[in-house]
């Protein structure tokens, strides 16, 4: 375990107007660490959501702050913190978000193309992260091809690929079944090894426990509960699969 790749100080988050107003997040502080997964739990509605896109960058709290990598969020410009998510945080989504006219190898060289990575060095390592995740015969396959367990790994290795300090995760196993599930949350557990990487998962989901290093909960807006998961982790993470799901 490293020090924090990703932290969140006193998070405040209104949303909307007048009578409609919502206070989403109401004072979080959470911390992601390198080198362990850690799952944020809480029902419907109590903020999961917000909280990851506020940690992302996509959505700027009322107050509070944020830190990427070690450069503080406070103040920054949009092309700022487009630059933050470019550099050091991977996404991975429920739906997969993957072109349907685009390859697996397409997809994720698309993450670098972005990035100005020229296109012969974008492709070998778009290989190399679809090996990671299992899916090398996968290369040429388009997402119709594909399954949903085999789409959500070529997501993973598009949100790894350009080797991010932090992954966010948004139920990535809400739409597969069990099996395909406990595939996905082996291959982020063992990402999640690496010292200078964090990877958080939103969910709701307690059949995702085993493979927590941490587990924060979150209701109504407020951190309620952070437990160390990495005794339960340890006796009842089963092995990463790489199978073709």
């Amino acid at each position: 375990m490293s020090g924090a790749v990703l932290e969140a100080i006193a998070i405040k988050k209104v949303l909307g107007h007048g009578a409609g107003q919502v206070h989403a997040l109401r004072g979080v502080d959470l911390a992601l660490r390198g080198g362990e997964l850690t799952l944020l739990m809480g029902p419907s509605g109590s903020g999961k959501t917000t909280l990851l896109s506020v940690l992302g960058c996509m959505l700027t709290p009322t107050s509070g702050t944020v830190s990427v990598a070690g450069h503080d969020t406070a103040n920054a410009d949009p092309e700022t913190l487009a630059r933050l998510r470019r550099d050091h945080i991977g996404f991975i989504f429920q739906s997969y978000h993957l072109f349907p006219t685009l390859t697996a190898s397409e997809n994720i060289q698309l993450a670098l193309d972005v990035r100005g990575e020229a296109s012969d060095r974008a492709k070998l390592r778009a290989h190399e992260a679809l090996a990671r995740v299992g899916l090398k015969h996968k290369i040429d396959s388009f997402p119709r091809e594909m399954s949903g367990g085999e789409q959500q790994r070529v997501a993973i290795a598009r949100a790894i690929v350009s080797n991010p300090s932090a992954i966010l995760a948004d139920e990535p196993t809400a739409a597969l079944d069990t099996e395909n599930g406990q595939a996905i949350m082996a291959i982020l557990a063992d990402i999640a090894k690496e010292p200078g990487r964090g990877v958080l998962v939103v969910t709701h989901d307690t059949r995702l426990l085993p493979y927590a290093d941490r587990i924060h909960r979150i209701e109504d807006g407020l951190i309620v509960g952070v437990e160390n998961g990495a005794a339960r982790a340890a006796d009842l993470r089963p092995a990463a699969s790489v199978g073709t799901h």
